[in-house]
């Protein structure tokens, strides 16, 4: 359920702590052709941008109960573009009247080693795949529509096949941490792409919040 194109942010000096304030859902594959056209219409962009991406989730298992999970990112369709490595914290317990999950998330580019760097670290890479869709912009809202494909053969990513018969519908906003008036508008936007999607508060361990 995780597995957004990686937000472009630049590392600058000092600390700033990043929070994601995100909305998922899905649709049918019948259905992907009426919720683009419903979001070129509502979205700053009418022609989607698109990727092609291979993720690789790496595990560190420590003394803590559940491991320590970083993702490693690279784009399968544009050379030259540097790997990304992302930390998504825990979902923040934080107020039911929320109306979006808002988690910590930390995203860097890396140099094209990023791989075997990880795994001198200690991490063993728990599973990959290869996600493709389209991405959608409307202010500071980023919303990704997509497939995850199964990686058939390890680290062969023209060996693929569906994972299933439908999309991942994700929207999301990368804002500093207290910025939660975001999520209103979050909200106010998902009803508009309602009925051909409905746009939830999801913890990935639980379901619906």
């Amino acid at each position: 359920m995780e597995a957004p194109p990686v937000t472009m942010m630049p590392v600058t000096g000092g600390t700033i702590n990043m929070m994601e304030y995100l909305l998922q859902g899905s649709v049918l594959d019948q259905s992907l052709e009426s919720l683009l056209h419903r979001l070129r219409g509502l979205c700053d962009n009418m022609e989607p941008e698109t990727f092609l991406d291979h993720e690789m989730v790496f595990l560190l298992k420590g003394q803590q109960a559940s491991p320590f999970v970083l993702r490693a990112r690279r784009s399968i369709d544009k050379s030259g573009m540097p790997w990304h490595l992302r930390y998504l914290g825990q979902p923040e317990i934080g107020d039911k009247n929320r109306h979006a999950l808002v988690r910590n998330c930390v995203d860097i580019a890396t140099s094209d080693n990023l791989t075997d760097f990880l795994v001198e670290m200690g991490f063993r890479m728990d599973h990959e795949f290869v996600a493709k869709g389209h991405v959608f912009r409307k202010g500071i809202m980023k919303i990704v529509v997509y497939k995850i494909f199964r990686i058939l053969m390890p680290g062969n990513t023209d060996n693929i096949e569906p994972l299933s018969l439908s999309y991942l519908v994700e929207l999301n906003v990368v804002a500093p941490a207290g910025q939660d008036v975001v999520s209103d508008d979050m909200r106010n936007f998902a009803e508009q792409l309602k009925p051909l999607v409905h746009l939830e508060k999801i913890d990935p361990k639980r379901g619906r919040v």
